[in-house]
């Protein structure tokens, strides 16, 4: 679950809003959308790190080939090197060299030959990490996934494909009342919210279920519950409802 949202108008830039919430001590991964040599460089100077993918066709200067290790190899690392990033005209912006790791991936099969790892080529990915393994800054970029399966979850499961209003608080609601819900429903369940959970909710609230037939659906779920109070907070939800 994230630890932190902004909301943002849609036509604001992302990158300019991140300049201004940047923190010392983190590491941002990032997707090639957002390469740009003034954010790597901001992140740096405020102590933190980055791990950016960047276009297949970026422009870069190799100046040191760095041996992979076998476990390197065992996970796809193509090549592990330092290099000056972008043309000379670019390093002004970025005052230091940097670390790319090209690293193999799979064909997409829905995607064709649309973008990166749809095109079965490699992935640049390029960060200002030097001292760790290069096969766990592949992994450290490979979470960044988890972003995008959220937002499908989000979306497809939490109903927030469709915006009950536009207005910022009413987007505000919209989004917190959603993740409070996948929150009560993992405490009360034991595990992630599934659409027909979440559906046999909507039933029940809008008077298509009773309680019993949303009880026995969540009976069926529950893996082995022992928390008396997630138990109790069943109690509460169904009885404060009536």
């Amino acid at each position: 679950m994230p630890v932190d949202i902004d909301l943002t108008a849609a036509k604001d830039s992302e990158i300019d809003n991140l300049f201004n919430r940047l923190l010392p001590g983190r590491i941002y991964v990032k997707d090639r959308g957002d390469a740009c040599f003034r954010l790597f460089q901001a992140i740096v100077n405020i102590g933190s790190h980055f791990v950016c993918r960047v276009r297949d066709n970026s422009v870069y200067e190799v100046i040191e080939d760095r041996p992979l290790s076998p476990q390197a190899k065992e996970s796809g690392i193509v090549s592990d090197q330092i290099v000056w990033l972008g043309c000379a005209g670019k390093r002004d912006e970025l005052k230091q060299p940097l670390r790319m790791i090209r690293i193999a991936c799979t064909p997409h099969r829905k995607r064709g030959g649309h973008g990166g790892p749809a095109q079965g080529k490699s992935l640049f990915i390029v960060t200002d990490l030097m001292n760790i393994p290069a096969e766990v800054v592949g992994l450290i970029y490979r979470q960044r996934w988890a972003v995008e399966i959220f937002f499908r979850f989000f979306k497809h499961v939490l109903g927030c494909q469709h915006l009950l209003s536009h207005r910022p608080n009413g987007i505000e609601i919209q989004v917190y009342m959603a993740i409070i819900a996948c929150m009560l429903i993992a405490l009360w369940t034991g595990r992630k919210a599934t659409l027909r959970t979440v559906e046999m909710i909507r039933f029940y609230f809008t008077g298509w279920a009773d309680a019993d037939e949303l009880e026995s659906h969540i009976d069926k779920l529950k893996t082995w519950m022992t928390n008396t109070t997630a138990q109790f907070l069943l109690k509460r939800i169904i009885a404060c409802s009536r």
